[in-house]
This record gives C-alpha cells, structure tokens and sequence, in this order.
C-alpha cells in the first residue's frame, strides 16, 4: 500500500510531533526502530520538502516545520513515494478508457489518497494513552 520509506517517514513524524524539544537522528531512530542510516536519509528528505527542520548546535536536531494540526499522512507519504494514480492507461493502449484492472488500482489510490489526505499527523496521536501512535515507542 504505501513504501517501507514512506512508513519510516511517518513513524519519525509522528515521533517528532510528540516531543516538544529538537531530536537527533539517533534519538528518532532508537525510538522508532528505523535504522539511522536509511533515517538520516529519510530525514533528508523530508527536511528538503520542508516538513522538518534541522536545528544545528549543541541542542540541535530535527523539529516539525509545519504543525502536526496541519500536516496530513498523505503530505509525509507523496514527499517520499507519491500514491499511484492511474488518468490514463499505463502501458499507452487505451487512452483514458481504462481496463477493469487500471481501474480499481486507480479507484485504490483514489481511496487512499481520501482517507491519508483527511487525516493529520495531530489525529494520529489522539486517542486513549493505552493505544500508542506507534508501535514501540515509549512515553508516546
């Protein structure tokens, strides 16, 4: 449905938009269990589509750039692998007209799109305390 990439993404959003203070790579990658190599990565990323900022110096590390009230799943997820949509037939044989096939893949992606697009970073953390965010992550 959506990449690994993507996932890790969200798992570091998440964890950012549930601290208060600036948190190194380390930090995000121990507690979202991504490992830091692909989460530095990750992390560049979303500071380029300018959704973290990257806060230098002895207390320094990456903070939300947009406020988690703001921020939907589906912004995380087409900054790393945009959600598949299907206008025209794939492969150039029919035009608009699409096969059964094509057509339920884009209707798929149209759904998702709805449903990532309509939730934010902020409703992902709302809820009882014994239902956390994220898998594994403590204090969240």
């Amino acid at each position: 449905m959506i990449s690994q990439t993507a996932e890790y993404a969200l798992r570091a959003v998440v964890f950012l938009a549930s601290q208060h203070d600036p948190q190194t790579t380390a930090l995000i990658s121990e507690s979202t269990q991504v490992p830091v190599g692909y989460l530095a990565k990750v992390m560049q990323s979303l500071s380029r589509a300018k959704l973290v900022h990257a806060q230098r110096g002895i207390n320094g590390g990456f903070i939300l750039a947009i406020p988690a009230t703001e921020l939907t799943v589906l912004k995380v997820i087409d900054t790393i692998n945009p959600v598949q949509r299907f206008h025209e037939c794939p492969l150039g044989l029919h035009g608009k007209n699409l096969c059964p096939l094509h057509k339920k893949l884009d209707d798929a992606g149209r759904v998702i799109e709805e449903t990532f697009g309509d939730t934010t970073i902020a409703d992902l953390l709302k809820g009882p305390k014994d239902r956390r965010p994220l898998c594994r992550i403590p204090g969240t």
